[in-house]
This record gives structure tokens, sequence and C-alpha cells, in this order.
């Protein structure tokens, strides 16, 4: 797959105003400071695209990006975790994230970030056991690259596959300073965006 560009298209505050755009869609979750709107941006190779912040939380709104003119769309998630929100707050984002993760009719899977010099939590363990459980496919990026030798980032990619329960080579390395992963995760995606389920008729 080759993206010629990126562009923001709308955000939403809750899911469910949105009646869906023609097109297939990959969302992009994670904890707080993962590194979501970095990662867009290294996609794009755009350094402006999406907002960055050294603020935990600051991604509030489902946000949409339209790929190639619409080939498909990115859909940016809030990020999960964030500690320093009410209560509420935490109860909006998680409604907001998993109604549109299993309401979603156009959703083809999710890359899930996790920062490669942390081992997963209970948080990025449930964001797992979730996607299992409705059966929503995703591969697992490894942000943050350029912030461990060669030998520390085999070792934390062996801790992460560990910790979630998948092989090493199902958890992708990312770095955009170092301009390392994004063939591989492009990869990825055109194999969801490719994907067909099949259909169970005993559900029918």
């Amino acid at each position: 797959m080759i993206i010629k560009n990126i562009k923001f298209v709308t955000s939403y505050a809750s899911f469910g105003k949105n009646d869906g755009f023609d097109a297939d869609e990959i969302a992009i979750a994670g904890k707080s400071n993962v590194g979501k709107s970095s990662f867009i941006n290294y996609l794009a190779n755009h350094g402006g695209l999406a907002k960055t912040s050294s603020t935990p939380g600051k991604t509030r709104l489902i946000n949409y990006f339209s790929v190639n003119n619409g080939e498909f769309m990115l859909v940016d998630l809030p990020g999960y975790g964030f500690a320093q929100v009410g209560d509420d707050e935490k109860r909006r984002w998680d409604k907001m994230i998993g109604g549109y993760l299993t309401l979603s009719k156009r959703l083809k899977g999710v890359a899930v970030l996790i920062d490669v010099r942390r081992e997963p939590d209970a948080l990025d363990k449930q964001m797992i056991a979730y996607l299992h459980h409705y059966n929503v496919p995703f591969f697992v990026v490894a942000t943050k690259g350029d912030k461990l030798s060669s030998a520390q980032i085999s070792r934390q990619r062996s801790v992460i596959a560990n910790a979630l329960s998948l092989g090493i080579s199902d958890v992708t390395v990312v770095s955009s300073l170092k301009k390392e992963g994004k063939e591989a995760v492009l990869d990825k995606m055109e194999n969801l965006l490719k994907f067909i389920p099949v259909v169970d008729e005993t559900d029918e």
C-alpha cells in the first residue's frame, strides 16, 4: 500500500451522530500520550496534520481522516487510561470508544498502539480482550522506537508480545524519527482492508 495523502475530515463528540462515510475504516487506539497523533503524522508524511501534545488526554473526540481521497478512513479514537479526568469523563470516553468499536459498520480493524518502553498494563490488556471478544481484527504497533537501542527493542517486543499473548511478529515497532516501521504497518492495514469476514449462517 502507498499512502499519497491523508486529510482531516471531521470530529465527533460521540458515536452515533455520524451516519458513516462511504469508505472502510481502520481505527487507531491506545493509551493517552502513546503517540497516536505522531503516528498519523508519520503515515501522512505531514508533521502538523494531527495535533500532538505533551498533555495526555488532549484527544477527546473521534477524529476522521480520509486516506488517498477516500480510499479508506483512519479513525483516531480518544486515548484511554488518563487518570487526571473525572469519572464522568472516563465513562463518556469508554462509551464513545466501545460504541464505535461495536457499532461501526465499516470498521475493518484496529491498530492498537503501545509505548515500546512500557509493559502493557491492565487497560491495554482490557482493550485486546475487548477486541477478541467482539471479533474485531487488530494488530499491535509499538511506538517511540527511537527511544531505545536495537537490543532493548528486541527485549521489549518480547515483553509486549508475552503480556498480550501474541507472537513477537505480531508487534510492529515504529519510529517517525528513524523512519522505521511504516511499510510493515501499511502492509498490515492493507491486509485488514482486504479481509472478508466469514458469515456464520447459524446466527441469522
